[in-house]
């Protein structure tokens, strides 16, 4: 039948040349037969003939003492060279407007927006509020440029003034949580930026992402600080949240449940800094009068600290 005969049919022969391993010549014909009529037996047929020869063969360049000295191996992180001058206020505010002007989806936006992140790293914390009195306006798209740039900066200096931002209330909600999450991504965080965001904690409407941003920030730095335990700013997160515990957890009604659930959650979060109130958490967990909720989030907040201080003594009765 028709259905069965061959429409199209192809063929490609090749004769390549090859000496001491190298290709010096190939010689190829393509043919095609397309059956237009083939009740009729018409067709039609092409046929292409290609040479590739080798012209002329290179020596291998080989890269000077001088140049290989240029090159390094590094990770994918973001570089910028080194400024090795000051920046001025007025140079950043100007950066702030390009991004204002520029298009959102545009190339420009993300390579001005990356400048202004690397920029900022090199601002001390008086030029970083001089700045947000000049550039705190909104685009015309309701975009704050420097509130999202902010948090990539993740300098001590930016921490403060990301505090500050917060405590006076000049940010929207949702930048307030954003900023809080980004703790959990400093690299490598200081002393300085702990004891600046201890106090957030106390205040009365400490959201979650309060809670877990500070101590995550506390768990990196103790990661790199074996003796965080006795750093003054570490103590002070650690003291706050101990007041919260009470000694033995102790809830009065369904809302203090959930902010007590919310502690102990950050207290397992804060990891090696959290030592010091491993005797409150076995105390949390060992009374059977409390509810089971705050029972296994007391032993939960165990999870970071470290075996070396016998979690099983401090946990005696729980399970008698």
């Amino acid at each position: 039948s028709q259905s069965e005969q061959q429409i199209v049919s192809s063929q490609l022969e090749c004769v390549q040349s090859i000496r001491d391993g190298v290709l010096e010549e190939a010689k190829c014909t393509e043919s095609d037969r397309v059956m237009l009529f083939p009740q009729q037996g018409s067709r039609a047929e092409t046929q292409t003939r290609s040479v590739l020869r080798l012209v002329h063969m290179e020596t291998e360049t080989l890269y000077s003492k001088g140049d290989s000295e240029d090159l390094y191996v590094t990770d994918i992180l973001y570089e910028r060279e080194v400024t090795k001058r000051e920046v001025t206020g007025a140079e950043v505010t100007e950066l702030v407007w390009k991004l204002c002007l520029a298009h959102s989806a545009s190339y420009e936006t993300a390579d001005l927006f990356m400048t202004l992140v690397f920029v900022l790293r090199h601002l001390s914390l008086e030029a970083l509020r001089a700045l947000w009195q000049r550039s705190s306006f909104k685009c015309r798209d309701n975009w704050q440029p420097l509130i999202d740039a902010l948090p990539s900066c993740a300098t001590e200096a930016c921490v403060v003034l990301m505090k500050d931002l917060i405590a006076s209330g000049e940010v929207e909600e949702d930048k307030v949580e954003h900023f809080f999450w980004s703790f959990a991504f400093i690299p490598n965080p200081t002393s300085g930026m702990i004891e600046s965001l201890a106090p957030l904690l106390k205040s009365p409407g400490a959201s979650q992402s309060c809670f877990l941003g500070v101590t995550a920030l506390v768990h990196r730095f103790c990661s790199a600080h074996s003796s965080c335990g006795v750093v003054p700013a570490v103590q002070s997160v650690m003291r706050t949240l101990g007041k919260f515990l009470g000694g033995n957890c102790t809830v009065q009604d369904p809302e203090h449940l959930s902010k007590m659930q919310l502690v102990l959650k950050a207290i397992g979060n804060a990891g090696l800094a959290a030592a010091a109130l491993a005797p409150a958490l076995s105390s949390c967990a060992a009374l059977r009068s409390h509810p089971m909720e705050i029972r296994l989030a007391a032993i939960q907040a165990f999870r970071r600290i470290p075996c070396s201080l016998r979690v099983s003594d401090l946990l005696p009765h729980i399970w008698d």
